[in-house]
């Protein structure tokens, strides 16, 4: 766990920590925040629920985080253990802004100040600042429905309007009402109360000190009124911004590969342009990786003073110790380039960035209610995006925005992103709340309220998993179990039905593995040695079958360095070269090994049974049928193939192992939707299976 220098650290970091503290503390007082501090205190006081509206370079993430917490702490916010709670949409923002606060406290990360995200806790009984996702705070409330160890709430880039934070806004709203009436009654619970929800909820909690909750809504829009008529007019303080000047440049043809245009920008700045580090948006993980290589290779045949470029890339599913890597300062006469998703549009400043590179295009979830079918998208990004990425730039200094498309494409931007609730599949929301008590879905107070049909839909679907029973209540024990586990519900039935089937081993090592971005990578320069690489493990069942067989070579590769007694730092370089020998993607198999071992803690704690099925194929891929029996595909007479639960027509993706076998029948676990809809991650299944292990959806007639 990382940790700041004790009191036993060399006189000269010892130095050089209180200069980074006293420097913090002066770039803390220059921002605009710091001028409204103690008026925020009061307003906390008067209000049970406050709207902070903050522009751009405002401070709002960094002032705010590192001072407001502070101040209701030392205001007393934190008496008799209570704990301040602040939720951010992205890990990344949760983790780098505790750490600094922690830094600024001069306390160890993990004790007064601390931090909890999926899959990693730095956290103890003492933490009273606590940073976490929306999501994380979500599931703290099954176990927690009063959030009664937090006496104030802040809710951080709540503009962005991830489905976590639109949920969470809705039980932090429920919340605070019950903990009024009952703070009000002096604990006692009054029979008139008609929410039965609600009802049990104060039940549990009788006898218990529960003071009102005290919310803070954080934006950075300029257009607060959203916010405040949801929590019944809530009171809204803006704070001016200070923003320095950025140069916006744009192209004067369309560009047809904004990746290769972002490559050319790149390289232009970086030999025509003075100091200065570089941030490039782009869609996902494949293009940065891509990206990345195509940067090495080129850095390579410039002269060597000009070819001293430091890449690192920023994205969700990177593991976050190497997501900080991205804060770190370039070595001394080296140009950082930063290739980020639009993890880094907001939250979180990167220090040293002068050039932004905006190629206007953002991965995003598309949901069809109808089909009930989910898929990414790249699409272009929003107004408001375009303006959070260019601001990137004037963050520490005047800066310039390289936006790799016509200024007359701007204007034809939408002006804001649609809200994630209304562009994703529910399940996992509702099954959320069904486990937190709530039964009413569709007349649960969403912020903007998702299709009738999109709730229907998911109530379907879960009905169909198993987690709900015929009159929608949640069903126990399976529904309950998959309520627990923080995946898709499909995932977690997927678990619950291979203890069944006695593979719990090999389905623990494939959700591990769907849980990450790209496990194969092929370099363009070389990619007949990737796909001969990739052959050593591939099954003619599937791509399944096939992520196993990566998986437990990697662990095999570990093993053999463990008995050789090699230590631990030898052994991870080893697996490295193991993953570049095998044009394995390095980041995503550690990332999958740490997913795993967390789920299998998750798993062990609810008493599954973790058995393997040896060399049963069979019974494996029965297994994978009877769990994602709702993703099956038949193949068409001209090769391509139809959802049998949606009749969607669609192709098997280039990247499946499968793209040339053309089985008569497979399940999938991922549609992606670009000129045509492809179908990744599949495994061929004898179609009778369908009737026999899913009847209560492939019935069959007599």
């Amino acid at each position: 766990m990382p940790s700041f220098p004790s009191s036993g650290a060399s006189p000269q970091k010892q130095q050089h920590n209180a200069r980074r503290r006293q420097l913090i503390r002066q770039q803390r007082k220059s921002l605009p925040i710091a001028s409204v501090e103690k008026r925020l205190i009061e307003e906390v006081r008067k209000n049970d629920t406050l709207i902070v509206v903050g522009e751009t370079g405002s401070g709002k993430t960094t002032r705010k985080f590192v001072a407001l917490p502070q101040f209701l702490y030392d205001a007393g916010f934190c008496q008799d253990g209570k704990v301040i709670g602040i939720t951010q949409p992205r890990r990344v923002a949760a983790v780098t802004v505790a750490k600094r606060v922690a830094e600024e406290c001069n306390d160890q990360l993990g004790k007064k100040v601390g931090y909890s995200i999926r899959f990693d806790d730095s956290t103890s009984n003492a933490t009273r600042i606590k940073y976490m996702t929306d999501g994380l705070l979500l599931r703290e409330a099954l176990l927690d429905p009063l959030l009664s160890k937090y006496s104030v709430i802040v809710v951080d880039e709540a503009h962005e309007r991830t489905v976590h934070t639109d949920v969470l806004l809705g039980l932090l709203k429920k919340v605070q009402h019950s903990r009024s009436i009952y703070a009000n009654k002096n604990g006692k619970i009054l029979p008139d109360i008609q929410d039965q929800s609600q009802y049990f909820t104060l039940k549990a909690c009788q006898g218990t000190k529960i003071d009102p909750l005290k919310l803070i809504i954080m934006s950075a829009s300029l257009d607060a009124k959203c916010f405040s008529d949801y929590f019944g007019s809530a009171k809204a303080v803006h704070i001016q911004g200070r923003q320095y000047p950025v140069d916006i440049l744009y192209t004067y043809q369309p560009e047809s590969d904004y990746l290769d245009a972002t490559l050319v920008t790149i390289f232009q700045i970086h030999l025509e342009e003075g100091p200065g580090d570089i941030l490039a948006f782009l869609t996902g993980q494949e293009e940065i990786e891509s990206l990345d290589r195509l940067i090495q290779e080129r850095a390579r045949q410039l002269p060597p003073q000009r070819s001293k470029i430091w890449t690192t890339p920023i994205y969700s599913s990177l593991p976050s110790e190497q997501q900080m890597n991205a804060f770190k300062p370039a070595p001394a006469g080296t140009r950082k380039v930063v290739l980020a998703t639009n993890i880094a549009e907001t939250s979180v400043t990167i220090p040293g960035i002068k050039y932004v590179i905006d190629p206007g295009m953002v991965k995003a979830r598309a949901y069809n209610p109808v089909t009930g079918m989910e898929s990414l998208i790249i699409i272009p990004v929003s107004k408001a995006q375009a303006l959070q990425r260019s601001g990137r730039a004037g963050r520490e200094g005047p800066g310039k925005c390289y936006r790799l498309f016509q200024e007359s494409e701007f204007d034809k931007l939408v002006d804001s992103t649609v809200p994630e609730i209304k562009r994703c599949n529910l399940a996992n929301v509702v099954l959320q709340l069904k486990a937190l008590g709530i039964d009413d879905i569709i007349g649960f107070d969403f912020m903007e309220k998702p299709s009738r049909t999109a709730i229907l839909k998911s109530l379907e679907q879960l009905i169909l998993l198993g987690a709900l029973t015929d009159d929608y209540k949640l069903s126990d024990p399976v529904g309950r179990q998959m309520a627990r586990l923080p995946l898709d519900p499909m995932y977690s039935k997927a678990l619950i039905v291979a203890s069944k089937f006695k593979c719990l081993e090999e389905m623990l090592i494939v959700v591990s593995m769907l849980s990450v971005e790209s496990i194969f990578f092929s370099p363009r320069e070389k990619l007949e040695e990737a796909r001969a690489a990739r052959k050593s493990f591939e099954s003619s069942e599937g791509d399944h079958i096939t992520l196993v067989n990566v998986y437990r070579a990697a662990k095999e590769c570990l093993e053999k360095s463990k008995n050789a007694n090699a230590k631990e730092k030898t052994m991870e370089k080893a697996l490295n070269r193991w993953c570049r020998e095998n044009f394995i993607n390095y980041r995503s198999l550690r990332h999958a090994c740490d997913v795993h071992s967390q789920i299998q803690g998750h798993v062990q704690q609810m008493g599954l049974n973790v058995s393997s099925c040896g060399d049963d194929m069979v019974l494996f891929r029965r297994c994978l049928t009877a769990a994602f029996f709702l993703n099956a595909a038949m193949r068409q007479p001209d090769g391509s193939y139809r959802a049998l639960a949606t009749s969607q027509n669609m192709q098997i993706h280039p990247s499946s192992v499968l793209f040339q076998k053309k089985p008569d029948c497979a399940i999938f676990n991922e549609l992606v939707r670009t000129s045509q809809n492809y179908v990744k991650n599949l495994t061929r299944i004898d179609p009778v299976w369908l009737a026999e292990l899913a009847p209560q959806y492939y019935a069959t007639e007599d």
